[in-house]
């Protein structure tokens, strides 16, 4: 009988954690890698039209125009009035091509020679705002825009 009630306190071995650190280095890149960061956070809603014949563009010297209606930090309308906003600041249609050059001041040469705007535009803005940027842009010298949507279907 005693060589069943002889029971000795038994242990759990240590859990090794020597292989942790790579782990969690290895994720670390992984999405360091992976992640794409914003350089330009919108402060107006927009969404942005469907397109049929679409391109990606994977140029330098891009500089962003979003036009659609100002938010809050918390993503709530403000307004109804449409708002254009050059990279992080707001702009009127008149300070438009002044903040275009400033914007071309600041890059290199080469990206200076294939600088193109993005026009991000909510698909309901009237046309009458987007002619009108239009209009700065080829004051300012930005010839080369290209428009962003998002793929769509052909409706038959």
């Amino acid at each position: 009988m005693s060589r069943f009630r002889n029971r000795q306190k038994r242990e759990l071995p240590g859990l090794n954690l020597a292989a942790m650190p790579d782990l969690i280095f290895t994720v670390l890149f992984f999405f360091m890698i992976v992640t794409h960061m914003r350089q330009v956070s919108p402060q107006v809603q927009h969404v942005v039209p469907q397109g049929t014949e679409l391109e990606k563009s994977n140029r330098r010297g891009l500089v962003y125009i979003f036009i659609g209606k100002p938010v809050d930090g918390h993503g709530k309308v403000v307004s109804n009035e449409s708002r254009i906003q050059l990279n992080d600041r707001y702009v009127t249609v008149d300070q438009l091509d002044d903040e275009i050059q400033k914007e071309r001041d600041k890059m290199s040469e080469d990206a200076r020679q294939h600088m193109v705007v993005s026009i991000r535009a909510d698909r309901q803005t009237p046309m009458g705002v987007i002619n009108d940027v239009k209009q700065a842009l080829r004051r300012a010298g930005a010839l080369n825009i290209n428009y962003s949507a998002t793929q769509g279907r052909i409706k038959k």
